[in-house]
């Protein structure tokens, strides 16, 4: 099992105590680091192998949303998940132009946690669900025109891989699902996404969430 290495980013001291100790007792899983905010948090990405930051929504300085697109412009390899108390519309649409994998609410239970780490780390979005309908009415060019339903633009396999990705399922989890391989649910996610007129694999999963109209 490749070990996914985390940076927690957070500026309550017991936050990030509880986080590591939390993620320590994991497999797979191992805290390389941690910030106060997001000035300290660049300084270690500097040096250190990180694949999934935990960002906190609000710090002094940079704010979470900043620091995410700061991280998406010079570590692109690293993605990102935004915890937050705070369920307000700038930091849930900001986290996501950003660039964030996704984003969660901090009362998420641990194993929701872990999970979106994995799902973050494979190159998967993960979505709180208390939000992600509030997401899906309002992110901007989130969705096609009403009357373009992806089943009927999709083909069968496309509509297929599309759907696995709004589970939170990564390449490789649908790859081992379906039993392709990895390089064609790639190129069949690239399809969905070019036929669709989306960006990124996050407005994929928000398509599916909404549902039919």
């Amino acid at each position: 099992m490749t070990t996914i290495r985390v940076l927690l980013v957070d500026d309550q001291d017991l936050m990030r105590r509880g986080l590591q100790r939390l993620l320590e007792l994991e497999p797979g899983l191992t805290v390389v680091g941690q910030a106060a905010d997001g000035e300290s948090a660049l300084r270690e990405l500097a040096h250190l192998a990180v694949d999934v930051a935990l960002v906190d929504a609000r710090m002094p300085g940079l704010s979470g949303v900043e620091l995410i697109a700061r991280i998406g412009r010079d570590h692109p390899g690293v993605r990102c998940l935004l915890l937050t108390t705070f369920d307000e519309d700038e930091f849930l649409f900001g986290a996501l132009r950003a660039g964030a994998s996704g984003f969660l609410l901090k009362d998420a239970s641990p194993e929701t946690l872990v999970a979106a780490i994995r799902v973050a780390a494979e190159g998967g979005t993960v979505i709180d669900s208390h939000v992600s309908a509030r997401v899906v009415a309002r992110i901007d060019g989130g969705a096609p025109p009403p009357s373009a339903e992806p089943s009927a633009v999709l083909s069968p396999r496309e509509d297929e891989v599309a759907r696995l990705v709004a589970t939170g399922a990564s390449n490789t989890e649908i790859a081992g699902s379906l039993f392709l391989s990895e390089g064609t649910v790639k190129n069949h996610v690239s399809a969905a996404l070019r036929k669709l007129g989306l960006r990124d694999r996050t407005q994929l999963a928000l398509v599916y969430a909404r549902g039919p109209e």
